[in-house]
């Protein structure tokens, strides 16, 4: 069984209520299809019902029975108007730009079901930005109690790869914090140990990447990796973790032999933690595309409710994923 089927298993067995919001996308019902005919979730689909199936028909998707929530008509819009106003009348919100801002955009509206309790989770981004489904996040659910700072990852499975965890790997942050300072990898390096634990259901071991090993090359770069390995010792001494690696002595045993004798990590690293999101998102996408990998997210961490993001070039298939792997996180939620 593969590493997504036994997500989708998992998301079957305790079935939760996500919200799709981007209607207007083919692959979004092309995934609720298949959503539904599997179980892995009971799906919510924001607009109008017979706009949303003509289009479904178009595509011979079979949503009947996905449930549908046109903001316009629908009798909780004025709740969740009222809730929206109240958590932001702080920030400048009135009662009219709360009622402008749901009715103009299903992400922020989604967010808002599931603030209120009516959906468990929303997955969004296959036709947006990353800003415009974080945004909505942040401003509603905001972050989970005793994180410090959201960030990306995806969890990349790469088919007949004796690294990593049977091929699969959690990268962080991949899709969301452009240049992280030490601090912020470190905490990076927390969240996404935490993550794999959660969906991969295997122990971690982190890896700091860098194009150095062990004080190999000396600049500025490496000392920004160098400095979180050491706060991360520091302030998460459970954490099984490593740097600086560059890639090949993070997951190739002979390499980490020869480079990083005695490292805890080094040949067997799982979760990697790039230095800048030019590193993370290069890295997941040439994996995705030279190693015939499944790349899912990028899923958020560090969000009260989730909520995750999608890559605008992904397929159905990667939707489903994400859906299954967003029950999974509420599942842990409860």
């Amino acid at each position: 069984m593969s590493y997504i089927d036994k997500i989708k298993a998992k998301a079957k067995a305790n079935k939760k209520t996500i919200i799709l919001p981007e209607t207007e996308d083919t692959r979004t019902l092309l995934a609720a299809e298949d959503i539904l005919l599997h179980g892995y979730a009971d799906i919510i689909l924001l607009g109008n019902k017979d706009t949303v199936l003509e289009l479904a028909k178009s595509v011979r998707a079979d949503v009947t029975d996905a449930i549908f929530v046109d903001p316009d008509t629908d009798d909780r819009t004025e709740e969740l108007v009222n809730m929206f106003y109240e958590l932001r009348k702080n920030k400048g919100m009135t009662p009219e730009k709360a009622r402008e801002t749901l009715l103009s955009s299903r992400t922020y509206y989604g967010v808002m079901m599931v603030k209120a309790g009516y959906a468990d989770g929303l997955v969004s981004g296959a036709c947006h930005s990353t800003a415009d489904t974080l945004r909505p996040a942040l401003q509603i659910l905001k972050t989970a109690p005793g994180v410090k700072m959201v960030s990306g990852f995806f969890i990349v499975d790469v088919p007949h790869c004796e690294y990593g965890e049977n091929g699969t790997f959690l990268f962080a942050d991949s899709g969301l914090n452009q240049d992280p300072t030490s601090e912020e990898l470190a905490v990076i390096a927390d969240s996404s140990a935490k993550s794999f634990r959660q969906l991969v259901e295997a122990e971690p071991k982190v890896a700091f990447l860098s194009h150095s090993t062990k004080g190999s090359a000396k600049h500025e770069l490496v000392d920004k990796v160098v400095n979180a390995v050491e706060i991360a010792h520091r302030d998460y001494p459970d954490l099984v973790c490593d740097g600086e690696l560059q890639l090949d002595a993070a997951i190739v045993p002979e390499v980490a032999a020869s480079k990083a004798p005695g490292s805890p990590v080094a040949g067997h690293a799982n979760v990697l933690i790039f230095p800048n999101l030019d590193g993370g998102n290069i890295g997941y996408k040439l994996v995705q595309r030279l190693a015939k990998a499944d790349a899912y997210g990028p899923m958020l961490q560090g969000i009260a409710r989730p909520v995750n993001d999608l890559s605008r070039g992904c397929s159905w298939e990667d939707i489903v994923g994400v859906v299954a792997l967003t029950a999974v996180q509420a599942q842990d939620a409860e």
